[in-house]
Formats: C-alpha cells, structure tokens, sequence
C-alpha cells in the first residue's frame, strides 16, 4: 500500500470521533472511488473499496461499544467476533452495498450471566446497525443483520440453529445455510467463525443429501443470456430495455461458485480466491478459472456502471444497466461472459448431480 492519500484516509477513518465525522468519511471514500473507477484494473478498484469499508464498519463498532461503555453497560463481557455476510463477506462490496451482518460470541455457563451476555451484545448489535444506517448502508430487506437475534448469538446458539438448519432443509433453512458459507469476521476473535466453519462442515459430512437442496437454490436465478446468444433485457417499466447484472449476471457466478467450493470443504469467500482455490483443489482447470475470473470481473466493472443514487441518506442501487449504454464492443463482451457464466452453471448442475447418485 503506497498510496499516502490511501493511508491517511485509513488513519482518519479509524480515528473517527463520532458517527457525523465517519459519515463525511464514508462520503468521501464513495467520491473518491467513483472518480477512480475508470483508472484502476476492477480487482484494484474492489480490494481498495472493500479495505475502507471495512476500516468504516470497524470504527462503527468500535464506537458502539464505546456508546455501551458511557451507557453503563461496560466492555464486552466475552470475547466476540462480528461478521460479514453477502457481498461484505466475500469482499465484493459496491458503492451501495446494503448491511448483511451477525455476531457470535462466546459461551457462559452461568445462566444468570448468559442472559446478562445476550442483552448487551444484542443492545451492542443494535448500536452497530443505527450507526451504519447513519452512514449511508441501508439494511438488509431480508433482515439478515446482527440485531437480528437470530443473526447474533453465542455460539453454541449458532451451532444449535446451524444443526436445525441441515436437519430441516427447508428452501429457506437452506438460503441461511449458503448465506453463513459466505460469511467472515471483520472485527473481534476470529476463531469464533472458524469454529461456526468447522460446525458447518461437520454438518456439510453427515448431511450430503444437502447438496441437492442448495443446487436448487444455487440455480434460482439464471444468466441473463437466450439460446441464440441474446440478452435478456427487461421488457417493462421504467428499467425497460436494461438487463440486471446483479441477479442476471454476478449472482448466477457467485452461487455457482460458492457451490462448488462448499462440495470441497474450501473456507475461501471472495469469488475469485474460490476460483483460485477450486484450481489447487484439481476442480477446475487453468483455463477454466481464466475464462472464469475474465467473465466475473467484467461483471464485477459493469455492475459499477449501474445508477447510484441517495435514497433519504442511503445509498441505493437496483443492479440494473441500460444496455444503451454500452459500445457494441461492451455489449459482445457482456454477451460473451454470460454465455460463460450459463457453461459453468450447466457445470454445477452436472457435477452435483453426479454426487447425489
């Protein structure tokens, strides 16, 4: 890291007095990322943005816990980590990512002072949700965040729901299930998710008719691309003739990918170290991860080009692009990465099958 404006933004950022002057912050790294977005290569740009968001959300929490402190509730009572999911969790965070988040925390056997535990990492969780909405990170509309109390817990809570989560593999159980494969800590004892991973692994081994339930799941949403190489755009309203690179395009590679490294045991959640690792892994080829990583990263630079904009203070997007937008030469590149991503889920269909047999 040799960028001196890179660093000091990082410093200022974790030295942040308050929720207002972490808000300037945060507006000035959207800014400044913004202006970047054309100069630096897209895993650059995305390694860059994910860095200082991380550095935001750790200060926001720090400055819960600070706000627990003056509130009389005092310092975390046990050790805790606070986690990513989604986009946060594989590091692939745009300019508008919403929060997907949980906490775990570790156990205690008294149940007086379990009890005790529970109200303060759930007022903490709290904190941690209303200072990041100040921001500009909305909430997660599926409610996955940590004041969730099914979000945040100890961890032989998270255990307990992880086991009813395999045992009873509604598509709704499952859904959570791929969610958490995705998650990481980003502040706290990291060795708590590491202990959820092993737990969910565990569970990956005496439960492998799971893979047929998360393969239906994996392959709800499809590559945006018809039988004769055409896009598929959107016929009506007012995002008529755009085509959605969230759920169209990157989504489809993302759950496929995350698929098959769950099916190998790989704790990796960036996509593109997914890929690298499925390599090592003897999975996928070479040149499949090339061809691969080239159609992921064109996604990851066009879901950019989607319209950013404030919503009450928030930042908001809806994935969608103008195809009009684009050169012709952008269009048969899009063309080009979705007929790749619509091969790899054929691949995922084809490898999981094999497996249920």
């Amino acid at each position: 890291m040799s960028d001196p404006q890179r660093l000091q933004l990082l410093r200022s950022i974790n030295e942040a007095a308050d929720a207002d002057a972490l808000r300037s912050l945060r507006d000035h790294v959207n800014d400044r990322m913004a202006s970047k977005r054309s100069e630096l290569p897209i895993d650059q740009f995305y390694t860059e943005l994910n860095e200082a968001y991380d550095a935001i959300i750790i200060r926001a929490i720090s400055l819960a816990e600070a706000h627990m402190a003056r509130v009389g509730m005092g310092p975390p009572p046990v050790p805790y980590a606070y986690l990513l999911f989604g986009s946060g969790g594989r590091g692939e965070q745009t300019l508008s990512s919403d929060q997907d988040s949980g906490l775990v925390y570790e156990d205690e056997p008294n149940a007086g002072k379990a009890e005790a535990n529970r109200n303060y990492f759930a007022q903490l969780s709290e904190q941690v949700v209303l200072i990041l909405e100040k921001l500009g990170f909305p909430r997660c509309e599926g409610n996955v965040l940590s004041d969730n109390p099914s979000w945040g817990m100890s961890l032989s809570g998270w255990n307990k729901q992880l086991d009813d989560w395999f045992e009873h593999p509604a598509w709704e159980s499952v859904r959570y299930l791929l969610i958490v494969a995705d998650g990481r800590s980003v502040y706290g004892d990291s060795a708590l998710m590491e202990r959820m991973r092993d737990h969910f692994f565990a569970n990956m081994v005496k439960h492998p008719v799971i893979v047929g339930r998360m393969l239906e799941n994996t392959m709800r949403h499809k590559v945006l691309v018809g039988i004769f190489g055409q896009l598929l755009k959107e016929r009506y309203g007012e995002d008529t003739g755009s085509i959605d690179m969230k759920y169209g395009a990157y989504i489809p590679m993302v759950n496929a990918i995350r698929l098959l490294s769950i099916q190998q045991g790989l704790r990796s959640t960036s996509t593109l170290k997914r890929m690298k690792a499925l390599q090592a892994a003897g999975i996928l080829s070479e040149s499949d991860v090339q061809s691969y990583s080239q159609a992921f990263q064109l996604f990851l630079q066009l879901r950019l080009m989607t319209t950013e904009k404030l919503e009450h203070g928030m930042y908001a997007n809806n994935g969608k692009l103008a195809v009009r937008s684009l050169t012709r030469e952008m269009i048969e590149q899009l063309k080009k990465g979705l007929r790749i991503g619509k091969r790899l889920q054929r691949r995922v269909v084809k490898q999981a099958s094999v497996r249920l047999k």
